[in-house]
Parts: C-alpha cells; structure tokens; sequence
C-alpha cells in the first residue's frame, strides 16, 4: 500500500496562494460594502430599479466576499482526527452559497422589473447617472484586485470574482439606463436594463453552483481525463491491471486517487508504486494519492476487478 503526500512541492505555492487571496479578497470587501452604502442611498433617492438592484447585488458581493475570508481562514486550520483533511472543503461550501444568492437575487430583480415594466415610475437619470459610473468604477477597482488572485483553480475565489463581475455588468446597465431615461425619457429602460443584467447574474450564479455541486457529490474534476490515468498507469512495465480507480477533490486545488495496480512477472512493488506516485504527481498533479499495489500471483484483494467510474 502506497500514501502520496507530495508535501515537499505543494505546500510553499498553496501557502503563497491563500495569502495572496485572503488579502484580494479583504480589499475587495472594504471596497464593495463601503459603496454598497452610497447605491442604496443612490437608489432611494432617484427611484432607480437598476441601482437598487445592483445595490442588493453589492450587498451579496460584501457576503459573499465576507463568506469566502471565512472559508479560507477555516481551511488553514489543521487536520485533526475528528476532520481528518481539515476544514478546505468549507471553501465549496461557501461557493455553493454564493452561486445559490445569486440565482436567488436574479430572481428577484425578475419580479421587481416585471412590476415596474407594468407601471415605469419616474427616475431622475442625472443622479442615476452619476451613482451608476462611481459603482463602476468601484467595480473595476475590486474586479482588477480579484484578478491577480488565484481565482482559475480556487473555485471559492472565482465565484466571488464572478459576484464582483455581475455587479459590474449591473453598473454598465444602470449607465446606459440612466442615458436612455435622460435623453429619450424612455423610463423604461431602468427596469429592461434590470431584466438583462438578471440574466447575466443567473447564469454565473448556476455554473458556480452546479460546480460546488460536482466538488460536494465526489465527482471527476474537470480537468482530469480518467481514461488517461488508468491507460497511462497500466503502461507501467509489468503492470497487468489498474481497477477500484476513484478520482475526486477535497477542494478545486487538491484532486485526490485512489486505485489498486495488478502486477506480474518479475516486477518490484516497491519501484512499481514509486514510479506510478511520480507519474501521478508530475504529469496530473495529484499531491494525494492512495495506491494498493498487489501481485497478481498472489491474487486480488478487491471483490470487483473491474475499474469503477
């Protein structure tokens, strides 16, 4: 039996990594509650459906923002025998979280922009206007600082990215809403432009969702080909067989194996298991892996034989 830690490779870049995003994210927070303040109030006093709604999405954004330090402070807390791998998968948990708030918050905006396209209200574009490029601005600044964090493999980062992303689109919306109102009078646009940037919000909302969904329910990372793992495991010299594969993640930055690898002939255990763990780590990055490597003279030790995926 074989245990792959690969503690030597990984730890100095994850550690390099959840600083870098811990603090992307707490710039992002100060930066999106302290203007959230300023789009209610916006909101309130022009009439404005859009700056309402893309302050009730600012106000999701300093959540989840807030949601997502949480989870990155809880997965630096050890191992311990009661959570034997720590508390990272808290991280999915918040993603998944905040992929549900978004499809909820677009729901909403669904019904309050149907009520308003029955009966447009008055809005005062000018100050619309002026509140909606500020948002944007504020916007950009939180979105640029998410940027440079590791939101391509850390799936709790990305779905904050994408709650600071869809506020942005809510910004531009209101900005071309307002211009509409000011120009043409046509009121309805505020609540159209609300429908649009709804839409945009659902559909990051459910990939973020059904993605922590995959994390949660052990499924195949993406990014894993498991025919591509067995094939190139069974190419081992000697290795007769590789069945019981499971492939799965604690986290979107910590895939995880397991498997049981048939051999024959004159082959070693030792340097089978040694060469299949290198492989495992340098060509798939699997810094965890749990290999049973067994003599096929001496029998299976699995009751299937069969590879399970």
């Amino acid at each position: 039996m074989g245990h792959n830690h690969g503690h030597s490779h990984g730890h100095g870049h994850g550690h390099s990594h959840g600083s870098g995003n811990k603090k992307a994210l707490f710039l992002s927070f100060i930066i999106i509650a302290s203007f959230m303040v300023v789009e209610v109030i916006g909101g309130l006093i022009t009439n404005s459906l859009a700056l309402l709604s893309d302050a009730g999405h600012m106000l999701s954004d300093a959540a989840a923002l807030g949601l997502s330090l949480v989870a990155i402070k809880l997965g630096e807390r050890k191992a311990s025998a009661s959570n034997t791998f720590g508390y990272r998968r808290f991280e999915i948990i918040a993603a998944a979280l905040n992929g549900i708030t978004l499809i909820a918050i677009s729901l909403y905006i669904f019904y309050e922009s149907y009520q308003r396209l029955m009966n447009p209200p008055e809005v005062q574009s000018m100050g619309m206007l002026l509140i909606s490029v500020l948002g944007l601005i504020v916007n950009i600044i939180a979105a640029a600082i998410l940027m440079k964090a590791d939101k391509d493999s850390n799936l709790n980062v990305r779905s904050a990215f994408l709650h600071v992303l869809g506020d942005m689109l809510g910004s531009v919306g209101a900005i071309v809403a307002a211009l509409l109102i000011m120009f043409f009078g046509w009121g309805i646009a505020d609540p159209i432009a609300s429908i649009i940037v709804a839409i945009l919000i659902v559909i990051s909302g459910w990939r973020v969702t059904k993605d922590s969904f995959h994390v949660l329910m052990e499924g195949t990372p993406s990014q894993i080909d498991i025919q591509k793992v067995k094939e190139t495991l069974q190419g081992i010299p000697q290795v007769e067989d590789v069945h019981d594969l499971h492939i799965w993640s604690i986290t979107s930055e910590m895939p995880m194996l397991s498997c049981h690898i048939v051999f024959g002939g004159d082959g070693s255990h030792d340097a089978i298991l040694h060469q299949a763990q290198k492989i495992l780590h340098d060509e798939f990055g699997f810094a965890h892996s749990t290999l049973q490597v067994e003599n096929v003279d001496k029998g299976c030790a699995s009751p299937h034989g069969t590879c399970i995926y």
